[in-house]
């Protein structure tokens, strides 16, 4: 394919319902017939990146290899595809508004009148193509954030506009839509979806293509009056209805022919189907998986897309292990020495999982001191990992005020301290250690034996460390540092070899797990912790 294709995806009516899924599912399926693709994604919000963003605001903060703090979005592109996202897959109206304010500082408009039309507008459309020039990717998939008609995007929607008469068969417009049920009339309703459409075509935009999410099945009238309001084929019309799981979307759309009309629209050859063998293997062995394994979660979340990529890793790890994963939130703000035996009753597993700040860190504490004397299969990332190693310090090496400098600046027993290279930084986020490092891992130790390999890669994202100081005296009680990076020598992993499974680590494994390739730490917990039921 010579020239790269754009296909934009847009919504309307409500958020929430699902572009970065299907985004996640075009991009499968056209992988799946050969071609080289790549997902990005074009946030509104005025932030420079979600990592200063409340959880509760904006769920879980993804981390791609390079250290860019994106949307939850990407981690469902990289769940999907396989495909490793960059700083250039994430952009918002922040880092847009700013590159041209720099640009303008710098006097490279000569003078100029700086406006949304053209600056704003073609520093966007110089984003959206930069990818399929530097690359040389047959597609390039933009999910646009947020919804038609939302003030924030509306410079995205005029440079998709724009796009889309410069660039002729080469560009694709996805909108995807609300149909919903009125379950008092009993019926289904199309106008909101007309609405939509006509908001779209107000600001210059013809959509191609329209997905429709519905939770009931729309009939063949339903479709040919919407392709008819809304100047589409009717083979172009599209429904997305309710799945048991995301990762059935992909085989759905195929089965009504989205990659096909997406194809025939820009002018490709469409050929024949896919099979995705590996992929419904997948979903096959899912569905047939009946037994369960229950994991707790204790977090200070109570948001299901806060731990968006944990409870996927959980999921598909289960799904590896022939188990449905069925996850219980324990929110570590109420835990307590008197009900933490309640709190974590019929978990065969506990997550302990990361965050930053005060609030709900005793709870974890008690919870690691729990299951570690109950010989519980645990998991700590990030915060969890420190939280494991303050509680250890505290009930074995006997430093009662053991804390991380994180809470208590003033703490003799400093077992968790502030990284060298962050001390001197005062912004927050975008300046702490972010993605992929280097881990070198301890002969003998339970980690190699699971990663089956001495020199792994894993993403982080935090600002605190284990203090070396104190590694000899944990090794000799019992908790061995079984990864290490190699050239700042920062603790990566710690283990408690006499247990069943007690493994800590401070890099994030669930960015790196995938449908097709689970991360071997969440495979190898959830093994356990289906073994641990057996007892």
């Amino acid at each position: 394919m010579a020239e790269t294709k754009y296909i934009f995806v847009t919504g309307g009516v409500v958020s929430s319902l699902g572009k970065g899924i299907i985004s996640s599912s075009i991009g499968k399926l056209l992988q799946a017939r050969g071609y080289n693709i790549t997902i990005q994604k074009f946030d509104p919000y005025i932030n420079i990146d979600p990592g200063t963003l409340n959880p509760y605001e904006h769920g879980e903060c993804y981390v791609t290899v390079d250290g860019m703090e994106t949307d939850l979005d990407l981690g469902h592109y990289e769940r999907f595809t396989g495909i490793q996202t960059t700083k250039a897959n994430s952009l918002t109206t922040g880092r847009i508004y700013k590159s041209v304010i720099d640009k303008e500082r710098r006097g490279d408009y000569l003078g100029k009148t700086i406006q949304v039309v053209p600056h704003i507008t073609d520093e966007i459309k110089r984003n959206v193509k930069l990818l399929g020039q530097k690359y040389h990717y047959d597609f390039v998939i933009t999910e646009i954030g947020g919804t038609i008609g939302d003030i924030e995007s509306a410079p995205f929607m005029e440079a998709i506009r724009q796009l889309k008469w410069e660039l002729g068969k080469r560009a694709v417009c996805v909108h995807l839509t609300y149909v919903p049920y009125l379950r008092a009339a009993g019926e289904l309703k199309t106008k909101p979806t007309q609405h939509s459409v006509k908001e779209l075509q107000s600001v210059g935009i013809q959509p191609d293509i329209l997905v429709l999410r519905t939770e009931k099945h729309l009939n063949d009238q339903i479709r040919k009056k919407v392709a008819a309001f809304c100047n589409v084929d009717f083979d172009c019309v599209i429904q997305s209805e309710d799945l048991p799981s995301i990762y059935e979307v992909p085989v759905n759309m195929q089965n009504q022919g989205l990659d096909s009309a997406i194809l025939k629209k820009v002018g490709e050859p469409i050929g024949t189907t896919p099979a995705l063998g590996p992929w419904k293997s997948f979903l096959d062995r899912r569905k047939k998986a009946t037994e369960i394994v229950r994991i707790g979660l204790v977090g200070k979340y109570d948001l299901q897309d806060a731990y968006k990529s944990i409870r996927e890793s959980l999921s598909q790890a289960g799904t590896y292990n022939d188990h449905k994963t069925v996850i219980t939130f324990i929110n570590s703000e109420y835990i307590t020495e008197d009900n933490v035996a309640e709190k974590l009753e019929g978990q065969d597993g506990i997550v302990i999982c990361p965050g930053f700040g005060q609030r709900g860190i005793e709870g974890k504490i008690v919870a690691a001191h729990y299951t570690r004397t109950h010989d519980i299969p645990t998991f700590g990332i990030c915060l969890g990992m420190q939280m494991m190693v303050i509680e250890f310090a505290r009930n074995v090496l006997g430093y009662s005020d053991a804390n991380s400098r994180e809470m208590d600046e003033k703490t003799p027993h400093n077992v968790i301290d502030i990284m060298e290279e962050q001390k001197n930084i005062t912004n927050m986020r975008g300046t702490m250690r972010l993605g992929a490092y280097e881990c070198v891992l301890k002969q003998g130790s339970r980690a190699m034996d699971i990663y089956k390999q001495e020199h792994i890669q894993e993403r982080h994202r935090h600002r605190y460390e284990f203090n070396n100081e104190y590694e000899q005296e944990y090794e000799r009680n019992g908790m061995i540092c079984s990864g290490h990076n190699p050239e700042s020598n920062l603790v990566e992993i710690v283990e408690i070899p006499s247990l069943k499974w007690y493994i800590g680590t401070q890099f994030h494994p669930e960015y790196q797990s995938t449908v097709l390739k689970p991360h071997p730490l969440f495979v190898n917990f959830i093994k356990t912790a289906i073994e641990n039921q057996k007892k």
